[in-house]
């Protein structure tokens, strides 16, 4: 019997892989839309409520910093009542931080709705990632984060479309409008298709006896810190033009707030490229090359991009295709990467699954706060992507030797 049968009759009645692949993915929408739709918005939040555009960029801080915060919780709070009740209660939440923030009257009580935003929309990630090891092992689990990582890709190439022109239509606060909607459907949608993957009797109390040792064994775990730390810090070299994207776009490139497509449209391309190739290599290469491979195709695109800038000046579509070549290689490398920390702690995947995603968004956060110091030209940004990609690569350089030192220790990782 194959895997992917196995899982088939692990699901409920009237719950199919299809349904699932697509409910994980739209749940992995949240993040993109809460960012991506907000940025084109930017300039006239900061007229609209008469602030600085550094006062109005530290309302993404702060979603940021409590995405990363909450993050560190979801999988352990997953792990104690059930995947699903937590993912219904946050969708809840996020809707009524929506409205909060669609109707805020200055930047300081926007802060804190899009804080209220950040703490709730990590756990459709985090439950996803978690779902997917309960379900799947080995190359059946790297198949299905690639088409969910395919699925998602829907949400890059929408958001910074239409919050370009719902802002130009109807202003920033139909930006919120849009988000009361997606958490709505998304709500509707996990209520239907998303089944309770972790029996009563696999759940793991809220104690702080067992909370303390086991955020210790993952937070002090070498193979697991290092691989955390190279995917965020792989992930932020490209992250810096997703936060810094109305000066990069309207500034530097001269578009316009209704052209942030040209963006965002080769980037899903490119995010699609690459979890095609990663699923496609699942089973017929070892995930250490899938990885490496993912490394070489950004390492050539970091050095393109830095060689660009310094020889021509900033157009385009030309300043845009190193950046698609470096988020292939981006999608190559991560599906296996992400599933490798969750095979170091079989027992305690989502909490696994929580620190992971804590780290990426800190180191994601802590971008979004250095962002304007580097924004002022298209070298500097480049420049900044090749100093996170050698950070990344060479916590990845010590992350196989540790791999292999666990892997000894611990022969048996499956339950």
């Amino acid at each position: 019997m194959t895997a992917s049968e196995e899982t088939e009759q692990k699901l409920p009645e009237g719950y199919t892989i299809a349904s699932l692949t697509f409910v994980l993915a739209a749940l992995s929408w949240i993040g993109p839309f809460s960012i991506d739709t907000y940025l084109p918005s930017l300039p006239s939040i900061s007229r609209s409520l008469g602030v600085s555009a550094a006062q109005v960029q530290q309302t993404m801080t702060a979603f940021l910093a409590f995405f990363a915060f909450m993050s560190l919780w979801h999988g352990a709070i997953s792990d104690a009542y059930g995947r699903r009740r937590l993912t219904l209660i946050c969708l809840s939440i996020f809707a009524a931080a929506s409205l909060g923030c669609a109707t805020s009257m200055n930047v300081h009580v926007l802060m804190f709705f899009r804080a209220l935003q950040g703490a709730t929309a990590g756990a459709g990630m985090v439950v996803g990632r978690a779902v997917v090891r309960d379900l799947f092992a080995g190359a059946p689990a790297q198949r299905l984060m690639s088409h969910v990582a395919t699925i998602f890709t829907v949400a890059p190439v929408v958001a910074p479309v239409a919050g370009g022109y719902l802002q130009s239509w109807f202003g920033w606060r139909s930006i919120f409008i849009l988000l009361i909607l997606l958490s709505t459907f998304l709500l509707t949608a996990s209520w239907r298709w998303l089944p309770e993957t972790l029996p009563v009797d696999q759940r793991r109390r809220l104690e702080a006896k067992y909370l303390a040792r086991s955020y210790w064994s993952v937070m002090t775990s070498p193979p697991f810190l290092l691989a955390c730390a190279s995917m965020g810090f792989t992930s932020a070299g490209f992250f810096i033009y997703i936060m810094g994207a109305p000066q990069f776009l309207m500034k530097h490139l001269h578009l316009h707030e209704t052209q942030f497509l040209w963006l965002f449209g080769p980037m899903a391309v490119a995010m699609v490229v690459g979890a095609w190739i990663s699923g496609y290599c699942a089973g017929r290469i070892s995930g250490n090359k899938t990885i490496m491979f993912g490394y070489l195709v950004m390492a050539i695109a970091a050095v393109g991009n830095m060689t660009l800038n310094l020889l021509v000046p900033p157009m385009v579509p030309w300043t845009i295709v190193p950046l698609v070549f470096y988020v292939v290689g981006m999608s190559i490398a991560m599906p296996s990467l992400t599933l490798f920390t969750l095979d170091l702690f079989p027992r305690q995947k989502g909490l696994a699954a929580s620190c992971q995603g804590a780290i990426s968004l800190g180191a994601n956060s802590a971008v979004s706060a250095f962002v304007p110091l580097i924004w002022g030209t298209t070298r500097s940004m480049a420049m900044t992507e090749i100093g996170m990609l050698i950070i990344g690569s060479i916590a990845l350089l010590f992350y196989f030797p540790a791999m292999r030192r666990h892997q000894s220790a611990n022969p048996i990782v499956e339950d």
